[in-house]
C-alpha cells in the first residue's frame, strides 16, 4: 500500500482502493475507541488550520472534534477572518499556514484553491469539500454502507438527483474504486460528467464494479442495498431553485421508492430539506441511516488525519 504519511486527500480518485480499505479499518477502530471512552491524544501538541469559504454543520463539527478531543487545536478561520484570495494570494496564505500548522483543512468553491493550498503549504491538506469534489463524505457514504449493508464488494447502490455534483461525483469514483454496482438516477442534463464517468468505469475495470445512468426513477433493482440522495439546489445555486425543483421532482425519494428495493438503507449527506429530495416517511423512518452517517464523518475524518499526520 502507497504510504499515507505527508500526503493530501483533495479527491477520492487520489486514494488507491488498499489505501481506501485502511482508512475505512482504521475508521472503525477510531469510533470503537470513542464509543468505549477512549481518547488516546494522540493529536496533541498538534494543529490544524481550518479553512471555511463556506458554511457547515456536518464539516466542521466533524474536523473540530476529531482533531480536539485528542488534544489537538483546531483553529477555524472564516473568508471574513483571513486574507484568504482577497489581500493575500492563496499561495502566499498556504505557505504562511504551512509554517504554523501541520495540517490543513479546505472548505469552499474552487478545486484549484485546495489544489493550490497542498502545492504550497508543505503540509497535509484535506478537502472539506469544493464544487468538484466531497472526498470526506464518500468515505463516511462507504463507511456507512459497509456497516448496515455488511460489505462493499458487489453491493448495489443507487443515488437519485443532481448527478454532477460533488456528492454524487465522489461517490461514483469511491463506488468503482471499491467494486460497487452503483446507478445514478438523474435527468439528462444533470447527469454526470463525462469525465468523471470515463475515470470511474476506468477505476471499475480493475474492482468488476459498473457504473451506470438512468433516466427513469422507477426503474429501481430490487436488489439494491443503498439509496442516497442530496439537495436539489447547492450552495451558490440559489436563484435556479425553482428550476431545480421543477426539473427533480420525479426523482424524489419516496416510499415507493423504498419499496421497489425492500431491504435498501436510506443515505443523505444532509442537511436535507424534507417534501423535495425525499419524503419526511422516508428520511425518518425505518430505513433511513443518515445521523450514522453524519456521525461517521467524524471517525473518518479522524482516520485520514491520522493517516496523514504519521499518527496511526
Amino acid at each position: 500500500m502507497k504510504h499515507l504519511e505527508g500526503s493530501s486527500l483533495l479527491r477520492i480518485a487520489d486514494l488507491e482502493p488498499d489505501q481506501i480499505r485502511y482508512l475505512l479499518d482504521l475508521a472503525g477502530h477510531v469510533k470503537a475507541e470513542y464509543h468505549r471512552g477512549a481518547r488516546p491524544q494522540r493529536f496533541a501538541g498538534r494543529s490544524l488550520a481550518m479553512l471555511f469559504e463556506k458554511r457547515s454543520t456536518r464539516t466542521r463539527a466533524a474536523f473540530e472534534t476529531a482533531f480536539g478531543e485528542e488534544g489537538g487545536h483546531p483553529v477555524f478561520l472564516s473568508n471574513q477572518d483571513i486574507q484568504l484570495g482577497a489581500k493575500e494570494t492563496i499561495e502566499d496564505t498556504a505557505r504562511v499556514l504551512g509554517r504554523m500548522f501541520d495540517a490543513i483543512e479546505f472548505r469552499g468553491f474552487a478545486q484549484e484553491s485546495v489544489e493550490t493550498l497542498a502545492r504550497h503549504s508543505g503540509v497535509p491538506v484535506v478537502n472539506g469539500l469544493t464544487d468538484a469534489w466531497h472526498p470526506t463524505q464518500a468515505l463516511a457514504d462507504l463507511m456507512t454502507m459497509e456497516e448496515h449493508c455488511g460489505r462493499l464488494p458487489g453491493l448495489r447502490s443507487a443515488y437519485f438527483g443532481d448527478g454532477r455534483n460533488n456528492v454524487s461525483n465522489s461517490l461514483v469514483v469511491a463506488a468503482a474504486k471499491m467494486g460497487l454496482h452503483h446507478t445514478v438516477f438523474c435527468p439528462p442534463d444533470l447527469a454526470p460528467p463525462a469525465e468523471v464517468l470515463e475515470m470511474a468505469r476506468s477505476f471499475a475495470k480493475a474492482s468488476g464494479a459498473t457504473i451506470t445512468v438512468e433516466h427513469d426513477p422507477t426503474n429501481v433493482p430490487r436488489e439494491t442495498a443503498a439509496i442516497y440522495t442530496d439537495v436539489w439546489v447547492s450552495m451558490g445555486e440559489e436563484d435556479s431553485a425553482k428550476d431545480r425543483v421543477r426539473t427533480l421532482s420525479p426523482y424524489q425519494v419516496t416510499e415507493q421508492t423504498l419499496a421497489a428495493a425492500p431491504e435498501a438503507v436510506f443515505l443523505h449527506c444532509l442537511p436535507a430539506v424534507r417534501g423535495n429530495e425525499m419524503t419526511a416517511a422516508v428520511i425518518d423512518g425505518p430505513a433511513s441511516r443518515v445521523f450514522d452517517q453524519a456521525e461517521n464523518r467524524k471517525h473518518t475524518i479522524k482516520a485520514v488525519l491520522l493517516a496523514l499526520l504519521g499518527l496511526s
